[in-house]
């Protein structure tokens, strides 16, 4: 039999980053919750929790509250279906989801999708943020139970859906256009012109100039880890970079920004992913995840 009070300790542990903060979530003390992962550890073989501050999950640790989600999930239907099996004066426990999206999307569409399951569900979310060529990792090692990505093929265990294409244009200031593309925007010239990237994951700049060119030139780079940023760091003309046009258009229409090359646009088809055992009660959630795409996203191609 699965200890469910110390499955739901190591859950709370992980998603409030600390024993105390468990204690409180749980009405026990510390120590109470320190012993029953401890003996959950014990039993199991393995460290499920690395301390620290925050503490944070191993592997298999990760696996264990993903399990308790779906738990939560189940038990909140059947709640729902049977309230006479809630204990009197106990509030009902709000379940955690933990979905993943690249940091464009929760920068421009995503949260709009967010807004529209929260008014609608008690649920709660806790929003895992990658790269769109990566959240698919999430999803394979048990991380969440739904993901934004481009992968278009369904991940083990996963359904997939289409939600439409994110449109990118290379943009930079006036002013860094007329410092660094006198003659035009070239190969020559964009190897000297520093451009911003997320982190080491992100291609969209070297994708962007592989359509444009052919091939991407190494380039100086500054590295600016926000989507909001990026737009900022354009409009100061710090560098370029590909920015989505929903968060560029306004800026372009005025003029505070430029396009490198009119015309050539990047588009980055994005697909949500949903763990085929909890995608009937995460219904709500990919409706309003595909709902708020469909309408702002470049349709999906079918």
């Amino acid at each position: 039999m699965l200890d469910y009070p110390a499955l739901q300790a190591v859950s709370l542990v992980v998603r409030t980053g600390s024993f105390d903060k468990a204690a409180q979530a749980l009405n026990v003390t510390p120590s109470a919750v320190s012993q029953r992962v401890k003996q959950l550890e014990e039993r199991l073989g393995t460290v499920l929790i690395i301390r620290g501050q925050p503490c944070i999950a191993t592997e298999r640790g990760e696996w264990l509250c993903r399990h308790m989600e779906q738990v939560g999930l189940l038990e909140g239907e059947l709640m729902t279906r049977l309230p006479a099996l809630a204990e009197p004066g106990q509030p009902q426990q709000r379940v955690t989801l933990r979905v993943a999206a690249n940091a464009d999307s929760l920068g421009t569409w995503f949260l709009g999708a967010v807004a529209a399951f929260t008014n609608r569900s008690p649920h709660l979310l806790d929003i895992a943020v990658d790269d769109q060529e990566h959240t698919a990792d999430w999803l394979r090692q048990g991380r969440v139970l739904a993901a934004v990505t481009a992968l278009d093929k369904p991940i083990q265990g996963c359904r997939v859906i289409p939600l439409g294409s994110l449109r990118y244009l290379a943009t930079a200031s006036p002013v860094f256009m007329a410092r660094h593309f006198t003659d035009g925007v070239t190969l020559p010239a964009l190897a000297q012109a520093p451009s911003l990237v997320f982190n080491q994951k992100d291609r969209l700049q070297s994708q962007w100039m592989e359509l444009a060119f052919g091939e991407s030139p190494s380039h100086p780079v500054h590295w600016v880890p926000s989507t909001q940023g990026f737009v900022e760091s354009c409009l100061l003309g710090i560098g370029w970079s590909a920015n989505p046009e929903l968060l560029v258009r306004e800026h372009l229409d005025a003029g505070r920004l430029c396009e490198l090359m009119p015309g050539r646009v990047l588009d980055t088809p994005l697909f949500w992913q949903v763990n085929r055992v909890a995608a009937d009660r995460l219904a709500d959630l990919t409706r309003a995840v595909v709902e708020t795409a469909r309408r702002l996203l470049l349709s999906p191609r079918v």
